[in-house]
């Protein structure tokens, strides 16, 4: 059984997290799809701006045609002009007011957004018909290439379009110019408004997974506490099959005994069997009455309390204890002497009775009680030397039938109902019960019950 409910639990386990998986692809697949969705809406946008020569492309090509002939020009004249081309390029005198045309053109493009560009020289290629090709440069797109524009960083910037061109009439008819150039935007907080359009699918996505993890917790939670309580049933079965077993196989011999006859004729013989009878049966009936009132819960416990001096109370508890196991060492440490509660005598005393007989029976050979009033709380410690408790059963040491085992044995005999019938009759009082434990240093349970 437990083998199974681990193999359930693993295998929702690796289900679970497949699902979480798909769902996290599906998301990154909607993102990706806007952000594709989001770059061709910029680039249809600029394309009505920037295509088909219109006023700001035939002003931007008329000034760069007129700088780059100039440029060449001055190539064609003296060669060692190569090393100064590229920088009187970028530092032409058009970037400002090319600059701040197109700036105009973007920002009706793009009213509510910050919309920042580049164009970006790319090749600068100088060929004769009747020479090899001299290239001045030709290199990757880099930011510090600009021509004009305002863009910082390519970083986060998209391409809109290239703009490859050719360029002659130069006074020596056998050069031209073969040019690249390319156009980025950069549009500011770009992603959060990716992720603003994505919101309905990022909530509804949320949310799925939250309730799909609830419901994988909940089912998981509800196996385990069907597994456990499938455990304490067959547990308290096997307990109580125990329990009654001797008394009955008493009785049934005893009943056969007595039907002997010279049983029947032998009267001291008939006495003692017939005492055994009697013994087992009250046996029987203090093992049913044991499981039908320590299973109480505190609510349906109808408490007949009193006023009674709790010490008093306390001392003759011990003192019968004592009578019952003489050889356990009792140590009492009263300190509120003149302290009056209303109580249910005869609940508060099995109570009590279970917490010493419990101490025993996991092996103490000391116990010491004191009681002490703080925060309008009498509280009541026991302590004992006995073989202590682990931290992880703490937790489980007040729930009904449920007994402290070592590995998969239990070594002590019981139902199981002690300790939740102190627990239960506490609460009935208003009050509450702790336990603070070590393996091997024994345990010590305080009882607190309000004293007003």
């Amino acid at each position: 059984m437990k083998r199974k409910i681990n193999f359930l639990i693993g295998f929702s386990t690796v289900i679970l997290l497949l699902l979480c998986a798909i769902q996290i692809y599906l998301v990154k697949t909607t993102y990706d799809y806007k952000v594709e969705q989001f770059r061709s809406e910029v680039k249809d946008k600029i394309a009505n701006i920037t295509n088909n020569y219109t006023e700001l492309d035939s002003s931007v090509f008329i000034k760069k045609d007129l700088l780059y002939k100039g440029l060449v020009q001055k190539f064609i004249t003296d060669k060692n002009y190569r090393n100064q081309l590229k920088e009187d390029l970028l530092a032409n005198q058009y970037r400002d007011i090319l600059t701040q045309r197109l700036r105009q053109k973007l920002n009706r493009a793009f009213p509510k957004e910050q919309v920042s560009f580049a164009v970006i020289a790319n090749k600068f290629i100088v060929f004769d018909n009747a020479t090899k090709t001299d290239t001045i440069f030709s290199e990757k797109p880099l930011i510090r290439n600009s021509i004009y524009g305002n863009l910082a960083s390519l970083d986060n910037a998209f391409l809109i379009r290239n703009y490859v061109g050719t360029t002659s009439g130069f006074k020596n008819g056998n050069y031209k110019l073969l040019t690249e150039d390319c156009l980025y935007v950069s549009v500011k907080n770009w992603e959060q408004i990716i992720w603003g359009r994505m919101a309905t699918i990022l909530i509804i996505s949320i949310f799925s997974m939250l309730v799909l993890v609830t419901l994988f917790v909940i089912a998981i939670k509800a196996l385990i506490q069907q597994k456990k309580v499938s455990d304490v049933k067959t547990d308290f079965i096997n307990n109580i099959t125990h329990e009654l077993k001797t008394p009955l196989t008493t009785l049934s011999v005893s009943t056969k005994m007595l039907a002997r006859q010279d049983v029947k004729e032998n009267q001291a013989i008939f006495n003692s069997v017939l005492d055994t009878v009697n013994r087992q049966n009250t046996r029987l009936q203090n093992i049913i009455d044991q499981v039908m009132s320590n299973s109480l819960g505190f609510e349906e416990i109808a408490l007949q309390k009193e006023t009674l001096k709790p010490n008093v109370l306390l001392q003759t508890i011990l003192d019968d204890f004592h009578l019952a196991y003489p050889n356990i060492q009792i140590l009492q440490d009263f300190k509120t002497a003149e302290t009056t509660l209303s109580l249910d005598k005869f609940h508060l005393t099995t109570a009590i009775t279970n917490v010493l007989e419990n101490a025993v029976k996991y092996g103490c050979q000391n116990i010491t009680l004191h009681t002490s009033l703080e925060n309008d709380q009498f509280q009541i410690s026991i302590q004992d030397d006995g073989i202590g408790i682990a931290k992880t059963k703490q937790p489980l040491l007040f729930e009904k039938f449920y007994r402290v085992e070592q590995g998969n044995l239990h070594n002590t005999k019981g139902l199981g109902l002690g300790l939740y019938y102190v627990d239960q009759i506490i609460k009935a009082h208003q009050g509450s019960v702790k336990v603070v434990s070590e393996l091997g240093k024994g345990a010590s349970f305080t009882i607190s019950i309000p004293a007003v």
